[in-house]
């Protein structure tokens, strides 16, 4: 069987390998469009799982889960790692469901006067006063888990998004000399979930192609073996590559360098989280944004100091254009916007219980969470080369 490519019309064949279409610039290899930052999409998901701490009406999560869910189909790329959306979205559903059960077994202290179901309640001890198991189920405590469980829910679809979309390995790439012993760690347990995910799939059609059962407590069993070998050939592949790449290696730098970097750093986190309190404090509003920016720079500057540590080089490094600032600032302003709905109209983004309150859809808000979808326009679509098979 030999394979033959489809006429070619400009730029590269698709029969090329691609590490002979790599060794080219852009320009030589046709209508090439660099991928965008993986930083750039994880703030972007990190800024609706802001946004989604905001508000409790299920309307505005249920339109963030969607903004997420399109921006995924229209932009994640043909790789293993990008098959982990649905797995978050199926534990989130799950997450909600345990949340409303708990709910309904162990009540609410809130007062409710719309009656469900009356459970049969089992007495507890009296060190476990404030607890109660069974007893009446209402409307308003369905309700307040509903709303509480939907919004981490949505935070979790959001974490999804961003593993569906970054590729891990350039994000690591991406990270500054300083983190990157933190960053390998990072990454790497990023990576397991959508890793795991890729082998139980493979590892499920593989039975059933061979007629075996995939379902079950006994197809389970027959798999987590498999999973668990390839999970530790792969840690061992991992450690082989990161050794006979110099991992570790580190330069000699003088010791009032290594000095200032580490006052520079644990000087900038504690302005960091000094700023954060003070933000978060009614009192500290005055010096609270003050103290955070001059962390911020602070930390900066002692991790600017801290890569000399790490002799390393990029091949070709991710380059933060003008797409990875629209993308990551769609998502910043949608965070930012329903901070201040949740400021200026609280009763909007978060419905009353008590008394019953139908939820509305506030629109200004809305439309704010609609700037989300601004990476679905302006993100390249991965594209699967056509190559077509003939008999020789």
């Amino acid at each position: 069987m030999l394979e033959r490519t489809a006429p070619r019309t400009g730029g590269w064949s698709s029969a090329a390998p691609s590490w002979l279409i790599a060794q080219f610039p852009a320009p030589l290899r046709g209508a090439a469009v660099p991928p965008l930052h993986p930083g750039a999409w994880w703030l972007w998901a990190l800024a609706l799982g802001t946004a989604a701490t905001r508000t409790t009406n299920p309307l505005l999560l249920a339109l963030l889960i969607a903004t997420s869910a399109y921006v995924v189909a229209t932009c994640r790329p043909n790789a293993p790692w990008a098959r982990s959306y649905s797995v978050f979205f199926k534990l989130a559903l799950a997450v909600l469901l345990i949340r409303l059960v708990f709910a309904v077994l162990l009540g609410s202290p809130l007062p409710g006067t719309h009656v469900i179901v009356t459970l049969p309640e089992i007495p507890l001890p009296d060190w476990a006063q404030g607890i109660r198991l069974g007893g009446k189920v209402t409307v308003e405590t369905v309700l307040i888990a509903f709303y509480d469980g939907l919004r981490l829910a949505t935070l979790l679809i959001c974490v999804g998004a961003a593993n569906s979309l970054a590729n891990p390995t350039r994000l690591l790439k991406s990270l500054p000399g300083a983190l990157y012993e933190i960053g390998v760690a990072v990454v790497v347990a990023l990576t397991y979930a959508p890793n795991l995910i890729a082998d139980v799939q493979r590892l499920r059609a593989a039975r059933r192609l061979r007629g075996r059962p995939d379902t079950g407590f006994r197809g389970l069993l027959q798999v987590a073996l498999p999973v668990l070998e390839g999970a530790l050939e792969r840690s061992v592949a991992l450690a082989a590559a990161m050794d006979a790449r110099g991992y570790g290696r580190t330069a000699d730098v003088p010791p009032r360098v290594r000095r200032t970097t580490t006052a520079l750093t644990l000087g900038g986190l504690l302005g960091v989280c000094a700023g954060t309190y003070g933000l978060l404090t009614a009192d500290g509003g005055t010096y609270g944004l003050p103290v955070l920016l001059a962390g911020v720079v602070a930390a900066l500057a002692g991790l600017r100091l801290g890569s000399r540590r790490s002799p390393r080089t990029r091949y070709r490094p991710d380059r933060w254009d003008v797409r990875a600032w629209l993308v990551a600032g769609s998502g910043a302003a949608v965070a930012a916007l329903l901070t201040l709905a949740a400021d200026r109209t609280p009763e909007a983004l978060n419905p009353g219980v008590i008394p019953l309150v139908a939820p509305t859809l506030p629109l200004w808000p809305a439309a704010a969470v609609l700037l989300g979808l601004l990476p679905a326009f302006i993100s390249p679509t991965p594209r699967t080369p056509a190559v077509t098979k003939e008999p020789s």
